[in-house]
């Protein structure tokens, strides 16, 4: 059974660009993580002076990701996440949601 984790993001209106391009220069680290399947940075709608945003992974299991999130390729690709360039894009902290996948179609 596939989980999938997102993040939810709000960023601060004009700070869309920096945000994207940390998390496409960032080194990751999960293609050499067992159980990591794909992973897509999601851009949502904006208001209000804020875009949303989704990080969304999905994994073979929920224990493939909980591993993860114990690793040292985890704790490597997380190193620079308090940077203060990364805190002002954002207003407040993410919001962890995790799904048990029920259903899929391709």
């Amino acid at each position: 059974m596939q989980f999938v984790a997102m993040n939810r993001f709000e960023i601060r209106e004009g700070h869309e660009e920096g945000f994207e391009r940390m998390w496409a220069e960032r080194e990751s680290h999960l293609k050499e993580t067992p159980g990591f399947r794909e992973f897509r940075l999601l851009k949502g709608p904006q208001g209000d002076g804020v875009t949303l945003y989704i990080s969304h992974a999905v994994w073979e299991s929920r224990a493939d990701f909980e591993a993860w999130t114990k690793s040292a390729q985890f704790r490597a690709a997380h190193k620079d996440a308090g940077a203060s360039k990364t805190q002002d894009a954002m207003l407040g902290p993410p919001q962890f949601e995790g799904f048990e996948t029920v259903l899929h179609e391709a």
